[in-house]
């Protein structure tokens, strides 16, 4: 277990009722958007619910203002919605999932996540479920290895974009993890008109610090992207380490 170190008196007394509310909204976001999502899904189909969607990633965006965060997206390029795409990004908390899903919107993003989260959560476990993305067993090579490669062949085939962490979990300091190659290997091979986004996050790994309550405050989350690079232009040996070094090479520690 990380050993989270302890927060200043002084801003402890802002941060644990601003973490209070924060979490309320949070929840609150959550469980009324999860009737929603159902709704939307059976009337409208798939259009009607990606706005949901898109509504909830905004606000839960939003909500990260109570704690005095601000969350800043860096993005110099225009991407083309009539090809999928793949996001490869550093992870550093979940708090990061909702900016990339409003940021990245137009190219109706989707997600590989852990098996876990496709139940028991209101409104992630809904929209990781019906709204397309893959849920893997971190444990089954096999299984995840497949549902990566159903993934991609979904991205191909309705030209959506897939976000994936090559580092595998979260890293807790800020410190980039070794990527692993599986996880894009199968998307460019399955979708090799594809075009890859690196994607370097700042920051975000600050929101826990010191914990998950109370939450650290006034922190400043950064979302920066890279040139945008086609599968079909590199072996997949240099498409890899391009990314890799890519993102990489933004994130400030």
């Amino acid at each position: 277990m990380t050993k989270h170190k302890k927060m200043p008196l002084g801003k402890s007394l802002l941060a644990y009722p601003l973490s209070v509310l924060f979490y309320l909204v949070y929840g609150f976001l959550l469980c009324v958007f999860h009737p929603i999502q159902w709704i939307s899904l059976k009337v409208g189909g798939y259009s009607a619910h990606k706005k949901v969607v898109d509504i909830l990633n905004l606000l839960l965006t939003l909500s990260l203002y109570i704690l005095g965060t601000r969350v800043k997206f860096i993005n110099k390029y225009q991407f083309d919605a009539s090809v999928p795409h793949i996001i490869v990004s550093n992870h550093q908390s979940t708090h990061e999932i909702s900016p990339l899903g409003w940021f990245f919107r137009k190219l109706h993003p989707k997600y590989i996540a852990k098996k876990e989260l496709g139940k028991g959560l209101p409104s992630v476990s809904f929209n990781l479920k019906y709204g397309g993305s893959a849920l893997i067993d971190r444990k089954d090579a096999r299984q995840a290895l497949s549902e990566i490669g159903k993934f991609a062949k979904y991205l191909k085939e309705y030209n959506r974009s897939g976000i994936i962490f090559p580092e595998g979990t979260r890293s807790r300091d800020g410190q980039p993890k070794r990527f692993s190659e599986n996880g894009l290997k199968i998307l460019a091979k399955f979708a090799p008109n594809a075009v890859v986004i690196p994607v370097s996050i700042n920051n975000s790994w600050k929101l826990w610090e010191y914990g998950q309550f109370p939450m650290n405050i006034g922190i400043t989350m950064t979302i920066e992207t890279h040139e945008p690079i086609k599968v079909a232009d590199k072996s997949f040996e240099e498409l890899f380490a391009e990314v890799e070094q890519e993102v990489k090479s933004k994130i400030n520690l």
